[in-house]
């Protein structure tokens, strides 16, 4: 077991999870693994390479083979900046399609891990602390109503230089959140243990806080440190 700390956030598409767990890393220090990106650039690859979206073998072989970096606030595929590509409705939307094989799953599982590096990560995705870090000290699951989800989408895209539409929006996240949280393997669900947040009506520095807050708590219990907040129950 790795003595690496890692702090998992997970939660479904639009809940503000990758935003927070930036802000969370710049705080503490640590690296930020964005592990939806790997998903989009699988997505994305498989788009420009003309690979069948039901094709579960030739989908893994993608992921496994995938030429991801990461340099700073960039995402790369080869030489490929990919930054704002994967943030596509398209690509998204095949992402959340991909993300259901097993297969595709088990490719990326080494990748995630990897990120697992001193003094610290903060993992965003969606089994984050189910299945890649389950032995994370700290796990939160971050979500947020439909209608507010699609409305932070709809300005994300906006401002990206993307069209939306915000019917289209809400339909589409509703039918990821069904994909993720009924597919077989790695269901988006909170791990045990837990702390909930609905972010719906918070600012995301208000969210941010709640989490370094835990953080402290989570350290201090470490320590043999038993306060008042200590006794804090793992919920929104």
């Amino acid at each position: 077991m790795s003595t690496v700390p890692v702090i998992t956030i997970d939660g479904p598409t639009a809940s503000g999870k990758g935003t927070v767990a930036v802000r969370v890393g710049a705080a503490l220090g640590f690296h930020v693994l964005d592990s939806g990106a790997m998903y989009r650039l699988v997505a994305l690859s498989a788009l420009r390479s003309g690979v069948a979206p039901d094709d579960e073998a030739a989908l893994a072989a993608v992921a496994d083979t995938l030429p991801a970096r990461f340099v700073g606030d960039r995402i790369l595929l080869g030489e490929l900046d990919a930054t704002d590509l994967i943030r596509a409705e398209a690509v998204g939307n095949l992402a959340s399609k991909v993300a259901v094989f097993p297969a595709v799953r088990d490719a990326l599982l080494a990748r995630q891990r990897a990120f697992r590096t001193a003094p610290g990560l903060v993992a965003d995705g969606r089994d984050m602390g189910t299945v890649v870090f389950p032995d994370a000290p700290l796990k939160v699951f971050l979500t947020a109503s439909v209608e507010s989800r699609a409305w932070r989408r709809h300005k994300q895209l906006i401002d990206k230089g993307f069209s939306a539409n915000i019917d289209a929006l809400r339909q589409d996240l509703a039918e990821r959140d069904a994909r993720d949280t009924q597919r077989r393997n790695a269901p988006l669900k909170p791990a045990e243990g837990a702390f909930q947040l609905d972010s719906s009506a918070m600012p995301v520095e208000d969210v941010v806080g709640a989490i370094l807050g835990w953080w402290a708590q989570v350290q201090d219990a470490a320590a043999g440190v038993v306060g008042s907040s200590g006794d804090a129950a793992a919920a929104g």
